[in-house]
């Protein structure tokens, strides 16, 4: 995924038939951004109506998952560690310094701005859709801990599924072939720690955290998308016979 451009590009001015390119360029990420949208209305909508498997098992799992912590102590101890570490402001303020650090020692200039812009835009997003669906956090007769507002999505699954992958794009370029799957790996290991810390802590049906899973890397897919759509190249156009064609000097963004 470059992330470059040329000088000649950075000088010339954009033309209609230039915008046109790389407004078809961003249709995956439109395409991605609908898909999401779709999944997790339809996720919510059955939230709402209260469907009776879905909300059987939401109900079921939380007393067991509760009763577990219960009986363990220091299990609820190290739950609390974890939610107080995963807080949105603690993995955004972590994220943004990842991003600073890949400007300026990575050269990742361009990535590094979508970086950040697409996690907060995910972080308000995830906020957003708690006042829309307004969805109860879960009741449990002996609580083992509890959280204010509402319960649907997840914000720190969805902030932590969004921080996650878009960080493991960001870094990409950087990482060898050997390193990139234990990205991947450690990135898929806090999402599912996350989500199983706000269940276990009983302040989380299964699919609050679900859908903020969704959420999170959804977002961060789609908005991937429309980046390498916006910035990739446009195929060259063939030289007149006998014109010498020069390769322009790519220089990083």
């Amino acid at each position: 995924m470059p992330d470059r451009m040329t000088t000649s590009d950075r000088a010339a001015p954009a033309t209609p038939s230039a915008w046109r390119w790389r407004l078809r360029g961003v249709v995956p990420g439109v395409v991605a951004a609908v898909v999401v949208s779709v999944g997790v209305s339809a996720l919510a909508l059955v939230v709402q109506e209260r469907v009776g498997a879905l909300a059987a098992l939401d109900e079921s799992v939380i007393r067991a998952a509760t009763d577990v912590t219960r009986a363990h102590p220091g299990l609820r101890s190290a739950l609390l560690v974890w939610e107080a570490a995963f807080q949105p402001l603690n993995v955004y303020v972590v994220a943004t310094a990842v991003c600073l650090l890949a400007w300026w020692r990575g050269g990742l200039r361009a990535r590094a701005i979508w970086a950040f812009v697409t996690m907060m835009v995910a972080w308000n997003l995830a906020l957003d859709l708690k006042l829309v669906v307004a969805r109860a956090r879960p009741v449990v007769a002996d609580p083992v801990s509890s959280a204010p507002g509402y319960s649907f999505p997840s914000g720190h699954v969805a902030n932590a599924a969004a921080a996650a992958t878009v960080l493991v794009i960001l870094l990409w370029p950087l990482l060898s072939r050997r390193s990139r799957p234990y990205a991947v790996g450690v990135a898929a290991v806090v999402v599912v720690l996350t989500a199983l810390d706000r269940v276990y802590l009983g302040v989380h049906y299964p699919s609050d955290t679900i859908a903020g899973v969704l959420v999170g890397c959804g977002i961060a897919v789609a908005s991937v998308l429309g980046y390498r759509g916006w910035r990739r190249d446009r195929p060259a156009t063939p030289p007149p016979s006998g014109i010498p064609v020069s390769t322009p000097t790519r220089n990083e963004a």
